[in-house]
């Protein structure tokens, strides 16, 4: 019923941006938590940052002055901008909504960041 496309996603060098976004489709709602979450090698998937239907953010203590989390309802997008990039950073990162109407959740199919000098 709903779908998630990320984008965006590349390799760079250690100190350089990315942004990546995520476009929805099907039925949704403006309601829902959206958020970014990445998951290294070796590692479990851990959230980057969530932004709420009233554009609250919060963010990883890794990421944050670092990464901004953003969403246009109008067009059902939600981004990640991505600065000061580390080798750390370096993950598949998957697009989430959460529908807290019936406690489910809705992700895409996840696009590598690769942060190497």
């Amino acid at each position: 019923q709903v779908q998630l496309e990320e984008s965006g996603g590349g390799l760079v060098q250690p100190g350089e941006s990315l942004r990546l976004s995520c476009a929805v489709s099907g039925r949704t709602s403006s309601s829902w938590t959206m958020g970014w979450f990445r998951q290294a090698p070796g590692k479990q998937r851990e959230s980057v940052a969530r932004i709420t239907s009233g554009h609250i953010t919060n963010y990883a203590d890794s990421v944050k002055g670092r990464f901004t989390i953003s969403r246009d309802n109008t067009k059902s997008t939600v981004d990640l901008q991505m600065d000061s990039l580390k080798p750390e950073d370096t993950a598949v990162y998957s697009c989430n909504v959460f529908d807290s109407g019936w406690s489910r959740d809705y992700w895409g199919q996840g696009t590598q960041v690769t942060v190497s000098s």
